[in-house]
């Protein structure tokens, strides 16, 4: 993996959109395709959404993110809290499972970054937080 860039911010709402902006430009040294930045920033944001609402419960703490490319053509994207973890794993990745029930949300953010992504990958401990990897192999390829 080269060019590793690590990018910490608040993890409130607000920020959803920088979280966004950063993953769209750092994907842009590959020069990929609209469609390809779309589904990038779309996955972004869910990810980014999840740690903020499900991992801090009250957007209390930073979420970290980490990009990288993986040869040539594959994007890596690491989006991680230190909040509470994710007890089951498999029953979160349930298409409209949800934790926060009050406040109308769909429980489908794992399936949008499932669709958009090559592969994702989640890493939880139940107190010290989650780890979402998102593998997203590109049309174009990054110049070395």
């Amino acid at each position: 993996m080269r060019k590793i860039m690590k990018v910490q911010i608040e993890g409130v709402l607000e920020n959803q959109s920088l979280a966004r902006a950063i993953s769209a430009a750092y994907a842009g040294e590959a020069d990929p395709t609209m469609e390809e930045i779309i589904e990038i920033k779309t996955a972004v944001s869910e990810a980014f959404s999840n740690a903020c609402i499900h991992g801090y419960k009250e957007c209390t703490g930073d979420v970290y993110m980490e990009f990288g490319f993986i040869g040539r053509d594959t994007l890596m994207i690491k989006i991680s809290d230190k909040g509470v973890g994710i007890e089951n794993i498999a029953l979160a990745m349930e298409p409209l499972f949800t934790t926060d029930k009050g406040h109308n949300r769909s429980g489908m953010g794992f399936t949008v970054m499932e669709s958009f992504m090559d592969r994702i990958k989640v890493d939880s401990k139940v107190g010290e937080g989650t780890t979402v990897t998102l593998i997203k192999k590109l049309d174009t390829y990054y110049d070395i």
